[in-house]
């Protein structure tokens, strides 16, 4: 269990931050809301596999 945890919040980090938001929408609008729903889907299949 606090495998998991340090995992969630290693990808939490890592995927936080304004430099990271701030490069994703420099790049465009579409790519930019591209990137976040990819991201959130990663984040709830990696939710969904710790469930189980």
């Amino acid at each position: 269990m606090p495998l998991r945890l340090v995992l969630l919040v290693s990808l939490a980090m890592a995927a936080s931050g304004c430099e990271a938001i701030g490069a994703i929408f420099k790049a465009g609008m579409v790519t930019g809301i591209i990137a976040v729903v990819l991201i959130v889907l990663v984040i709830g299949f990696l939710f969904n596999k710790m469930r189980r």
